[in-house]
C-alpha cells in the first residue's frame, strides 16, 4: 500500500485544507549493480584525491561551484542552510489558470492530494469549486528543503498535484539550430488529405493499460532465463530501413495496409524518415512465460 510522503495544508485564501501527499507513480526501472567480471563480487566506489591518490573521508569533502576550469568557490553547508526557504506545511495557491494554457512540457512529477482527518468537507469544497470553474491552481510548496512550483487540478474525485519546471529551465524550440525553416514545412493538399485519412483510421480512445514497457519486460525475461541456465544467442543487429523519397507512395501503402488489417504498412518521411510498422492493434501486455528447462542456442 502506498504511504503518505508529506502532510500539510492547501492554503486557499483564508481557508486551510489539511491534506496528505502520495506519489502517483511507481517507477519500474530495472537496476543493475557493478560486479568484478573475474570474481563476481560487487565493486565499491571510493572517493579518491587524484593529486595524492589517497581516499578522502566523507567529513573532509566540501561543496565547490566551478567558476572556470579547476577554479572553485567553496560553499559550506551552513551557508546553504541559511538560504533554504522557510519550512512550512502549506501549499500556497497563488493563481488559477485554464488547463489548456499550461504546456505539458512544464509538468514534472505527479502526486495525489488526499484529505487528512476532519478535512473532508473543506477538501470537497475546493475540489467541486475547481471542477465547476474548470481552473487549475498554481501554487508553491516546500518539500524537504526545496521550494517547488506546482499545479493542482481535479481528477475525478481526487485532487492531483504536479510539480512543474520553471520557465528558465525549459529549452525553447527556437533554440534548436537544426529546425527546418517555416517555408519548408509545407505539404500539398492531396498529401495532407491522405495523412489526415491515415490519422483518422488509426484514431482511438487512449487506454493507458494497452501500452507497456516492452524493453523492461525483455530485460527481466532475459535475466530470468539466464538465472535458469539458458544460453542466450545474441541476435544480429537489425538492418536500418532505407529512405522513402516518395511520400505519397508511403501514405498510400499505409492506408492500404490499415484497411486490409495488415501490420506491415510502411510509413516514411520525405526527408529520409524510416518505414515503421503500423499497428492496428497494440500488443498484449502479457509477459512471455519463462522457460522451465534450459534450451541450447543454435
Amino acid at each position: 500500500m502506498p504511504r503518505s510522503i508529506w502532510s500539510g495544508a492547501i492554503s486557499f485564501g483564508l481557508v486551510n485544507v489539511p491534506i496528505k501527499l502520495y506519489s502517483a507513480v511507481s517507477r519500474k526501472t530495472v537496476r543493475f549493480h557493478q560486479l568484478n567480471r573475474e570474481t563476481g563480487v560487487r565493486i565499491q566506489q571510493k572517493r579518491v584525491d587524484p593529486s595524492t591518490g589517497e581516499e578522502v573521508s566523507y567529513d573532509s569533502i566540501v561543496k565547490g561551484y566551478e567558476l572556470t576550469k579547476d577554479h572553485y568557490v567553496i560553499v559550506t553547508p551552513e551557508e546553504l542552510e541559511a538560504l533554504d526557504p522557510e519550512k512550512t506545511r502549506t501549499i500556497d495557491i497563488e493563481d488559477f489558470v485554464d488547463l489548456e494554457d499550461i504546456d505539458p512540457v512544464y509538468y514534472d512529477q505527479p502526486y495525489y492530494l488526499v484529505p487528512d482527518k476532519g478535512a473532508t468537507k473543506a477538501y470537497a469544497l475546493l475540489l467541486n469549486a475547481m471542477k465547476e470553474s474548470g481552473k487549475v491552481a498554481i501554487a508553491r510548496v516546500v518539500i524537504r528543503t526545496k521550494e517547488a512550483l506546482v499545479a493542482i487540478r481535479p481528477a475525478g474525485d481526487v485532487l492531483m498535484m504536479e510539480t512543474m519546471i520553471f520557465a528558465d529551465e525549459v529549452v525553447g524550440a527556437d533554440q534548436i539550430d537544426e529546425l527546418p525553416e517555416a517555408s519548408d514545412l509545407k505539404a500539398s493538399d492531396r498529401e495532407l488529405a491522405m495523412a489526415q485519412q491515415l490519422i483518422a483510421s488509426l484514431a482511438t480512445q487512449f487506454e493507458p493499460g494497452r501500452y507497456h514497457d516492452e524493453y523492461r519486460e525483455k530485460v527481466l525475461d532475459l535475466v530470468e532465463r539466464k538465472a535458469q541456465g539458458e544460453e542466450i544467442a545474441v541476435q544480429p543487429e537489425a538492418e536500418r530501413p532505407s529512405k522513402v523519397p516518395d511520400l505519397m507512395a508511403a501514405l498510400e501503402a499505409s492506408l492500404a495496409a490499415v484497411k486490409s488489417g495488415s501490420s506491415d504498412a510502411a510509413v516514411g518521411a520525405d526527408n529520409g524518415g524510416s518505414p515503421d510498422k503500423a499497428k492496428s492493434k497494440p500488443k498484449s501486455a502479457k509477459k512471455p512465460a519463462a522457460r522451465k528447462t534450459p534450451a541450447k542456442s543454435s
